[in-house]
């Protein structure tokens, strides 16, 4: 009984100094430089619907569901969507835009598990026609998935995504 009260106990110290250990936010972005105008680029940044066509998502899953709530490229516009094991099922609102610099919008992951973080994308002129674009995404881990991430990289789990949607757009944009 005594060697059962230790075993436990010890899990018990080993599960509470990893969620000490744990890290308890993220920060994932990747940037890219696009060779076109800011009021170019903007619109594929501020339109919900514009994302889509850039969205390494939307590449995985071609045939989800999608659903656009509120009038899209403002304040409250809501994009859902429900698809296959690798896009799984949210909804992405539109938090703050500022015209031409910068739209925020809060991420809500449904399925395969539930979590919330925070998306920017950032667009900042370089020079005339020359134009970096920050894409990334920030969040709070909650416990048990803290411990999860001694074990996990968040940004090499989803830097690759993004990567591959700055690409799309930076192709779509050039072309």
């Amino acid at each position: 009984m005594t060697t059962l009260l230790y075993v436990l106990a010890t899990i018990v110290l080993l599960i509470v100094f990893l969620a000490i250990i744990a890290p308890k936010t993220y920060d994932v972005s990747r940037a890219i430089e696009i060779d076109t105008s800011n009021e170019r680029i903007f619109p594929y940044l501020k339109y919900l619907e514009k994302q889509r066509e850039w969205s390494p998502w939307a590449k995985k899953d071609p045939d989800m569901e999608t659903k656009l709530i509120g009038t899209d490229g403002a304040v409250g516009a809501v994009s859902y969507w429900n698809g296959n094991k690798a896009v799984g099922e949210g909804e992405q609102e539109l938090t703050k835009i500022m015209e031409g610099k910068r739209v925020e919008s809060e991420l809500r992951f449904l399925k395969p598990w539930k979590s919330e973080s925070d998306c920017y994308i950032d667009l900042e002129e370089i020079t005339q026609g020359k134009n970096k674009v920050t894409w990334g995404f920030t969040g709070k881990n909650k416990f048990p998935f803290t411990i999860m991430m001694l074990f996990m990289n968040m940004d090499k789990m989803i830097g690759k995504d993004f990567e591959e949607g700055l690409e799309m757009l930076k192709a779509k944009l050039e072309s």
